[in-house]
């Protein structure tokens, strides 16, 4: 069986090392100079940096799998325990975020009034049938405020959206099942850690957390380069798929490979691209099914990286911190880099890693690189109080960045896996779909390698 995989990110090139290693024979195109998509770690001036993804969370085992057949695995180092520790910026100024119900308690991150009423979560009802929004679903259960502050910080770290749009069934699909199961989360968290601890055998005590913060010694980098170490020159950049049409059982690709022109048969064809590409070549197959795909909505965002010298800032404590919408600043957040993973800042040296745009600032990721690097640094001092010349500057534009899962997500991919059914041979994966973290990536790869492979 021969596959084309298109798209060289972390989707295509986990899938290519997939499929090579259960002995079905692959073919990689990437159109852009390089392979690792939005990864890319730089190592310089004394800091490693990355210009998209900054870490990963190491709590299912797909990852680690990948890096053990890799030889990599002990490339990972998880964060500093200190960066268990996060904050949000709110009421002017920066506030712990508690790790547990007594913590909240005694946090000043809500008012009293909003904890007396996330308190009332143990009474709350269940929701309506069908998708709904994430801030319906928070202020149900832990109220107005607390969605506004908490409920958005969080969702802000990971989708840079918006409460109102974003659909907490496919965000967050596992918490939408403990409603289903014990209507309240609190109740439901509480028994199924009831239930882990009977499951486990005798002595082994309570369950473990579900996993930490990680990367590798030298960024995700690390990874993207031992995948295409392992792929080998079936991984072909600068060939780009112009055109991809059915012939008899199999498939054929028009490709634009350094300005020739060739064509390519496969049995199956995976497409690993973003959304609005995916849809570009399914538009002469289907029409409705690429409007579908195209529908998916993406978040713009751009990272700016600011390096100070050994002593010239105060030591930073913990993650980093969020800034809730309410707030109305022009960060999402700030990541202390150097704190949570002091191996990628050389010598005392401090790496803060800024995060602007998202859905509802998206003019901020057009501006250019000095005028970003002074609105970093502008947030930067008036939340938490850093003024000095940074003596490293960094910063990444991307316009198309973090995939959206809006209401009405869930039945788009229904429609889409519908209409990808009526056209045998050809697949989708990537972050736009079922999951945008790194490790959804590389554990639906997986899957899909083991399906083709069968």
């Amino acid at each position: 069986m021969s596959v084309v995989i298109i798209g060289g990110g972390i989707s295509g090139l986990a899938l290519a090392h997939g499929l090579r290693s259960r002995g079905t024979g692959v073919t990689l195109l990437e159109s852009g100079p390089r392979l690792g998509g939005y990864i890319q770690s730089r190592s310089q001036d004394g800091f490693i940096t990355e210009a998209g993804p900054n870490s990963f969370v190491d709590r299912e085992p797909a990852l680690r799998t990948l890096a053990a057949e890799l030889g990599i695995e002990g490339r990972i180092r998880t964060a500093d325990p200190a960066a268990k520790r996060r904050y949000i910026y709110t009421r002017g100024r920066l506030r712990t975020v508690p790790q547990s119900p007594p913590a909240l308690v005694k946090s000043d991150v809500v008012p009293l009034g909003a904890k007396l009423r996330m308190m009332g979560e143990l009474f709350t009802r269940r929701g309506p049938d069908g998708e709904e929004s994430l801030g319906d679903f928070g202020r149900r259960h832990v109220g107005r405020t607390a969605t506004a502050v908490l409920v958005d910080a969080m969702q802000l770290g990971i989708y840079a959206g918006d409460v109102e749009t974003l659909s907490v069934g496919a965000i967050f699909p596992k918490v939408v099942e403990l409603e289903r199961k014990h209507r309240s989360l609190v109740l439901g968290m509480v028994r199924t850690q009831a239930e882990a601890r009977k499951a486990l055998p005798p002595g082994e005590g309570a369950p473990k957390p579900s996993g930490q913060v990680a990367s590798f010694d030298g960024g995700l980098q690390v990874l993207v380069d031992a995948l295409v170490q392992s792929i080998g020159p079936a991984a072909r950049t600068g060939a780009k798929v112009v055109e991809l049409r059915r012939e008899g059982s199999g498939w054929k690709l028009a490709v634009e490979e350094h300005g020739q022109q060739a064509e390519l048969a496969a049995e199956k064809v995976v497409l690993a691209v973003p959304a609005y590409v995916a849809a570009e070549l399914l538009r002469p197959l289907d029409e409705k099914l690429a409007t579908r795909v195209a529908g998916i909505a993406y978040a713009p965002v751009a990272v700016v990286h600011l390096g100070y010298a050994p002593g010239s800032v105060p030591p930073q404590d913990g993650f980093g911190f969020l800034v809730p919408t309410l707030e109305r600043k022009r960060v999402l957040g700030i990541i202390h880099a150097s704190a949570t993973f002091p191996w990628r800042a050389e010598g005392g040296r401090i790496l803060y890693t800024c995060m602007v745009g998202g859905v509802k600032r998206p003019d901020l990721v057009e501006l250019d690189d000095a005028a970003l690097v002074t609105l970093a640094r502008e947030e930067l001092r008036e939340l938490a109080g850093v003024s000095a010349e940074p003596v490293f500057t960094e910063v990444f534009h991307w316009k198309r960045g973090i995939p959206q899962y809006n209401v009405g997500h869930l039945a788009r991919m229904e429609a889409i896996d519908e209409g990808m059914a009526r056209l045998p041979g050809l697949y989708l994966t990537g972050n736009a779909y079922k999951g945008v973290g790194l490790t959804d990536c590389v554990r639906n790869a997986q899957a899909l390698a083991e399906t083709l492979a069968r």
